[in-house]
């Protein structure tokens, strides 16, 4: 190798390292003008796997200085106890209206109040365990008294062509005597002879028409030998 290729192989060598040193230099202050917001970050590709999804935990509700409710208890509140006068009424008459009537026995019955037309299952420790709305009968045909389920029907046929109806549950028979029980609303011709609307009044010839899915709770409810207190 002669002196003039020695030499310019130096001159490459030292450019080299100056291009090295230049570079790295850049690099640096690329990163510190970044971090200090003078420069965005750097983009990512178009094709980079996206970041999964976190599912942030909600903060937790404080009390409000003073008092011993969460603002939750505050929206609860005035959504049904604090929304005036008239609410307050509401809400009381329909307490009223769904409680057990007085003097209506004792211990696992059905009672039917023929007045209010409502039906309430108590079990054997006396708490209601469901209430509702019925149609009894249009005729004074069933006097006030306690009563007992002596037959039952899963499919019944009703007197005089009025229709098929399910969940029967008889408990005494009328002055004709036909019997008188819970069922559900009889259908004639495909279609229901009341719409579940008008239930809480009186439509029936004698017995007690619920809508289907109460008269299958109490179909549960009441087997032979039930007690059935019927109120005036």
């Amino acid at each position: 190798m002669d002196r003039a290729t020695n030499s310019s192989a130096g001159l490459r060598l030292r450019y080299g390292r100056l291009t090295a040193v230049g570079g790295a230099a850049l690099v640096t202050c690329v990163a510190m003008l970044t971090a200090v917001g003078l420069l965005p970050n750097a983009v990512e590709p178009a094709n980079a796997e996206p970041p999964a999804a976190v599912e942030l935990e909600s903060a937790p509700v404080t009390s409000s200085p003073g008092h011993g409710t969460s603002s939750a208890d505050a929206v609860e509140r005035a959504g049904s106890g604090n929304a005036g006068p008239a609410s307050s009424r509401t809400a009381a008459t329909s307490k009223a209206a769904t409680a057990l009537p007085r003097d209506s026995g004792t211990g696992r019955r059905a009672v039917f109040s023929q007045s209010r037309q409502r039906v309430w299952l108590v079990g054997a420790d006396g708490d209601v365990r469901r209430t509702y709305l019925v149609s009894g009968s249009v005729y004074d045909n069933l006097g006030p008294g306690t009563y007992e389920v002596w037959s039952r029907s899963e499919n019944a046929v009703g007197i005089a062509d009025s229709g098929t109806m399910k969940y029967f549950v008889r408990f005494t028979r009328g002055p004709s005597g036909a019997a008188i029980g819970f069922h559900d609303i009889p259908v004639k011709d495909g279609d229901l002879l009341q719409p579940v609307s008008d239930l809480g009044t009186a439509r029936s010839h004698g017995c007690i028409r619920q809508k289907r899915s109460d008269a299958r709770a109490m179909w549960r409810f009441a087997g032979l030998g039930t007690t059935v207190v019927v109120t005036a």
